[in-house]
């Protein structure tokens, strides 16, 4: 089992669940962020008064997948979620050794 990490933008995670929805991945987690890379925030305009955002919004979405559908999984987010522009995020994948759902007892595979 893999869990998947992407961060993205928040406009774009309607369409990446969607497309996970569609490879059969059954759940996932969302949370807000903030954060920077390469783009190392922008400038706005308050009331006149310039201003720096060093941090971004961004959506973290988590989800632990069969070691089958790594593949499927990352090629449906990055389809799903880049603009072609600076700042479409990130992916990090990692092992998981052990899931256990608490509401059955059922471990592994099968509580995913």
């Amino acid at each position: 089992m893999k869990k998947i990490e992407a961060i993205v933008k928040p406009f774009k995670l309607d369409e990446v669940r969607e497309a996970l929805s569609e490879i059969g991945v059954a759940g996932l987690t969302v949370t807000e962020v903030k954060g920077f890379g390469r783009q190392k925030g922008h400038t706005e305009l308050y009331r006149g008064a310039e201003y720096v955002v060093d941090f971004l919004p961004k959506v973290k979405i988590e989800v632990v997948v069969p070691g089958e559908l790594v593949d499927l999984a990352i090629e449906a987010i990055v389809k799903s979620a880049r603009t072609g522009k600076i700042g479409d995020g990130k992916i990090f994948v990692t092992t998981v050794e052990q899931v256990l759902r608490i509401r059955t007892g059922e471990t592994d595979e099968a509580a995913i």
